[in-house]
């Protein structure tokens, strides 16, 4: 499981990012000043860092030139968002510039994006007795090999990245066959059909009527 250190004095935006990216199977770590965010990084190898650059204590420029020889992957979010800004923190080696405020799943995309783009993707989720090795793309169901094709294993992937959320079908069309849905509801109602079959999860991925799935969370009815 990636290993998360989130970077932010605004402490509603640090937990909103920490909850999301728990919620697509990273483990996260967050606090809200530079200087502790350097006795972290001095103490912990952490496979991305998501900075502020506005910070008491050290500001972001300054960490990401302290983490810049471990290699490890940068992402500032700040508020900074001039064009002088994102070229002047991508000239300094961050990875990608989010700019607040953000959309929680453009946020998860970009993180996926850099992970995998530096070495350091693969995210493991666990479901009732499921789980899901993005990085292996393996599934198993209480210790059991199942097999999912290609687009069954995407599918199943967006429904625990967005956990408790209802799908609109034609985003899980877009995401999982990467084209526009047209007449693609069948194609998406039988792999989702497939999937409850193969995992057990009749009760579990839910049908919202005019919207599309949503796979629900733990401890609900």
């Amino acid at each position: 499981m990636n290993h998360i250190l989130i970077v932010e004095d605004e402490v509603p935006i640090a937990q909103l990012i920490e909850m999301s990216l728990m919620r697509a199977g990273y483990h996260c770590e967050s606090v809200n000043d530079g200087l502790a965010a350097a006795d972290k990084i001095e103490a912990n190898d952490y496979d991305l860092v998501l900075l502020d650059i506005m910070l008491p204590g050290l500001d972001g420029y300054e960490l990401l030139q302290y983490l810049r020889p471990m290699n490890t992957p940068v992402i500032f979010i700040t508020a900074k968002g001039t064009l002088g800004d994102r070229v002047k923190g991508l000239n300094m080696g961050a990875d990608d510039y989010i700019v607040k405020p953000f959309e929680v799943a453009e946020l998860v995309a970009r993180v996926e994006s850099v992970l995998r783009r530096t070495g350091h993707g693969g995210a493991v989720f666990r479901a009732w007795d499921v789980t899901v090795d993005t990085l292996a793309r393996s599934v198993t169901k209480a210790g059991q090999v199942i097999q999912l094709t290609p687009r069954e294993f995407d599918l199943l992937e967006q429904l625990l990245r967005n956990r408790g959320a209802a799908l609109y079908r034609d985003i899980l069309f877009e995401r999982v066959w990467g084209g526009e849905m047209e007449d693609g509801t069948r194609t998406l109602d039988l792999h989702v059909q497939r999937l409850r079959k193969k995992l057990g999860w009749q009760d579990h991925i839910k049908t919202v009527y005019k919207v599309g799935y949503l796979l629900e969370t733990e401890g609900e009815p």
